[in-house]
């Protein structure tokens, strides 16, 4: 799968690194350029790429800070029914700990605001990209991250083959958390079981939305 990542930081980085160790391509993005990228993007074995050409593709990790999403966004033309994985949070500022004021609004309401037509899904922003890089085991426990989003589908696909494994499967509902206006929320494990991308990743990768049901 083609897969376009706004945003070099840690959350860019970490979740670009498990998803070309995974075999996808991925095209890594900043405002520094694709030039001033190309050792960054090389050495996780992406492909250093402008805003625009990594907005482009299949799937989008937007992965920036939230003072620069706005602008990153509003530059970039309809997205025409495509993915795009929100994994920020509403920091302005970080010491001390300051939240936008979203009016009410979640972020990923507000990030479905600044790109029309993209089908938002909200991922990996409850969990440190330091854990989230230890793997998917803590002793006996599994690590999990929150998957949400008004459209099935694009969940499942997130959920399925966009994230950050190979195969990673659904888990259980969690019922309708404040968000996007139908909003579903599931846990999914960090990681995944032998061989399971051969029997639900690549059948939801080729369409297959309910793959992650089945094992």
């Amino acid at each position: 799968m083609q897969i376009g990542i706004l945003g070099a930081g840690h959350v860019g980085l970490a979740v670009g690194r498990r998803l070309t160790g995974a075999g996808h391509r991925v095209m890594l993005s900043s405002a520094r350029g694709p030039h001033a990228l190309t050792p960054v993007a090389q050495d996780i074995g992406a492909e250093a790429a402008s805003v625009t050409e990594a907005a482009a593709q299949e799937l989008v990790l937007l992965a920036l800070p939230w003072p620069a999403v706005p602008d990153a966004l509003d530059s970039l033309p309809d997205w025409q029914g495509r993915i795009l994985v929100d994994a920020t949070n509403p920091f302005v500022a970080l010491d001390p700990l300051q939240l936008a004021d979203l009016e009410g609004r979640s972020a990923s309401v507000v990030v479905a605001e600044h790109a029309p037509g993209a089908r938002v899904v909200k991922a990996f922003n409850s969990i440190t990209m330091a854990n989230f890089e230890k793997g998917p085991r803590q002793g006996d426990a599994r690590r999990v991250l929150f998957v949400s989003g008004d459209d099935v589908a694009a969940n499942d696909v997130q959920r399925g083959c966009g994230g950050v494994l190979p195969g990673v499967h659904a888990g259980e509902r969690l019922g309708d958390p404040p968000g996007l206006s139908r909003e579903r929320a599931h846990l999914m494990p960090v990681g995944s079981e032998p061989g399971y991308q051969e029997r639900a990743g690549e059948a939801a990768c080729a369409g297959d939305e309910h793959a992650h049901l089945r094992r």
